[in-house]
């Protein structure tokens, strides 16, 4: 038996949609907002703390890749200061996190203001990172409930971002087509954000400019995101976790980097999923995602050789669910395949 449950979520959509923020901040009845933004959105932060004039209470700049509890800690003293009782997120992952994180804290409603393609926004998972370990939850009360997506919010990321951002929601998806717990909705929103996403990413990569093609890029993302939402994760999102906690490493590089070689590992064991993505991607899906991530390898992101079997052993130790059963060994080829 599965269940198939939603989340009460208000999405606001389209180009220009963040000129709609002060408007849906109203509607929480929110008085003062803290302001959460990483440094990539600054611009952005910047109009929209203009355009909340006197309710943008208190902004903290300063999210840190996989929500390290300290640096929470710093933003929950600085909302208590300024009384907030609402906090807006814009920029990536990381602030979107730490939004979550202050919400659990706090109580406090949440708006979030995806620039980049993280899928989080729409999920009511949350990763904290102490002392280098990475640990997550699921609860409803996590996930924003209200979003705002303005494609044109983002045109300005670089194409690495861009390339490596995508690749993240794609994983989401991807995860969802083999998750024990898929059902028919799932399914569909899979296939459709994967077929999205191959078929776009190259577009905006060719060019970034153009706003139709990052205004479905932007689609597919979300609808990884509910993915992401509604399965649970597996082996792919628990190396990033592990690996990205353990060692500081940027989360959507990270995620693009093992992509490949996570589906690889993982395809002839998942033929559902295998005949979805060969459908989408021809037939080496492996080979196509490969083709469009960039050429980074574990050790270019600073990860010591000798640190990959600590990794290995804390995955097979409490492993999350996934199509193949692996032993050490196996992971450890793969891992070191990715280094």
């Amino acid at each position: 038996m599965t269940v198939y449950e939603t989340l009460p979520c208000r999405v606001v959509t389209g180009p220009g949609a963040r000129r709609e923020i002060p408007g849906e901040v109203e509607r929480l009845g929110a008085r003062r907002v803290l302001l959460v933004a990483t440094g990539s959105a600054r611009a952005a932060a910047d109009e929209l703390a203009a355009a909340l004039g006197a309710r943008c209470a208190a902004r903290f700049d300063r999210p840190a890749v996989h929500t390290p509890v300290e640096v929470t800690a710093e933003a929950f003293a600085a909302a208590r200061t300024a009384g907030t009782d609402a906090v807006v997120a814009i920029g990536g992952g990381s602030a979107v996190g730490l939004a979550k994180a202050l919400a659990a804290r706090s109580g406090m409603p949440q708006l979030a203001v995806p620039t980049t393609y993280a899928g989080s926004e729409v999920t009511p998972v949350l990763g904290e990172t102490e002392r280098g370990v990475k640990t997550t939850r699921r609860d409803p009360a996590l996930a924003p409930g209200t979003v705002v997506y303005d494609p044109e919010l983002t045109v300005s990321m670089p194409p690495g971002l861009t390339r490596a951002s995508a690749l993240n929601a794609l994983a989401h998806a991807v995860e969802a087509l083999w998750a024990s717990d898929a059902t028919a909705v799932t399914d569909a929103l899979a296939t459709e954000s994967a077929t999205l996403i191959l078929a776009t990413l190259p577009e905006v990569l060719a060019e970034p400019g153009a706003l139709p093609a990052r205004t479905r890029l932007q689609q597919a993302a979300w609808l990884a995101g509910l993915c992401l939402a509604q399965t649970r994760m597996g082996l792919h999102h628990q190396l990033a976790h592990v690996l990205g906690g353990a060692f500081g490493l940027p989360h959507a590089a990270l995620h693009a980097l093992l992509l490949p070689h996570v589906l690889a590992f993982n395809l002839p064991f998942a033929e559902p999923a295998a005949a979805r993505l060969t459908r989408i991607a021809g037939p080496d899906p492996a080979a196509a995602v490969a083709a469009l991530a960039p050429p980074t390898r574990l050790r270019d992101l600073g990860v010591p050789h000798s640190g990959l079997r600590e990794v290995a052993e804390r995955i097979v130790a409490a492993p999350y669910a996934n199509p193949r059963r692996f032993a050490l060994d196996d992971l450890l080829g793969l891992l070191d395949g990715a280094w």
